[in-house]
């Protein structure tokens, strides 16, 4: 499945809409969103790392980069008859990894209002979703959270931010923000790494319908928007609505016209962020570059921006 088959399916904006690679472990089908595939190639020849994570085989080359490979089938426990026979390519985080799978069947594209959130059946969970198709259902990965097990930087990065001054620390107090991240463990960093940097005021919700369902229901009409909600952080793939919908939402509705909305997600691809400018996102900023959207908020709000060193 090459990179071109790919872009040649990449979706209009705003529609809720997204595509996924299916691929199978043992008799169970899981899905990853294309957005976050280069390719799929052949399972080809591993160098062993000396203290790897266990879920990591070692390193494979294409293309002449070294990227690792992750034994999908030991880090979801899964016992499989057969060798895996492919690799799926990822560029998830602006990081390029592997993830090895017995095999790769076909792209099916769907609506997010089709996928369910994952029911609540164990604390260490990878599966953020859940699509019904005809005859079987497809479970969807959380890939952020095994990337973010695999590798520490990820969640150092997520909870790490500068320091700020007194002034902008008392402006941050009285900032109403609202979230929208279906990752359990990013949504639980993100918000109190918020909370931890002033922003106390964070209403967070698993995926885009129940934030605009608050937005657009929940909201005082007769009290000032700004001084309920300042800043709108969404994801982009979420279950039921995902950021892109969400933010075309909010675009038409006169009430959000001058409320920041950023786009905060492992998916800002070239492709993405022109998407994110065409409705309207005031900024776009990568996972897990905490510190780059605590500063992006405060420009946004308060056109506060750090001095250059």
């Amino acid at each position: 499945m090459a990179t071109e088959e790919k872009k040649g399916i990449l979706l209009e904006t705003g529609t809720n809409e997204f595509e996924i690679v299916e691929f199978n472990i043992g008799e169970v089908n899981y899905g990853i969103n294309v957005a976050k595939v280069r390719e799929v190639i052949t399972r080809t020849p591993v160098t062993e790392m000396p203290q790897a994570h266990p879920y990591v085989d070692g390193l494979f080359t294409l293309r002449g980069k070294a990227i690792p490979l992750v034994n999908l089938p030991r880090c979801l426990n899964v016992q499989t008859p057969d060798e895996p026979k492919n690799i799926i390519v990822t560029e998830i985080n602006n990081y390029n990894i592997g993830f090895l799978v017995d095999s790769v069947s076909r792209i099916h594209r769907i609506s997010w209002k089709n996928m369910e959130p994952s029911p609540e059946v164990g604390d260490q969970s990878r599966v953020v979703g859940i699509i019904k198709m005809e005859g079987k259902i497809i479970l969807l990965l959380d890939f952020e959270t095994i990337i973010a097990e695999i590798n520490p930087e990820i969640n150092q990065k997520l909870t790490t931010f500068e320091d700020a001054t007194v002034d902008v620390k008392a402006k941050r107090n009285n900032v109403h923000v609202v979230c929208a991240e279906d990752s359990p463990l990013l949504r639980e960093l993100l918000v109190s790494t918020l909370h931890e940097s002033g922003y106390r005021y964070v209403r967070d919700f698993n995926n885009g319908a129940d934030a605009w369902k608050y937005l657009s229901d929940g909201i005082d009409k007769d009290a000032p928007i700004e001084d309920q909600v300042r800043v709108i952080i969404s994801d982009i793939e979420m279950p039921q609505m995902d950021g892109h919908r969400l933010l075309k939402l909010v675009r038409e509705d006169q009430r959000y016209a001058n409320i920041p909305f950023i786009l905060f997600s492992s998916l800002i691809s070239e492709e993405m962020r022109r998407k994110g400018e065409q409705l309207g996102a005031n900024g776009q900023i990568s996972k897990p570059e905490i510190n780059q959207l605590i500063g992006l908020i405060d420009e946004l709000v308060f056109n506060y921006k750090k001095p250059e060193e």
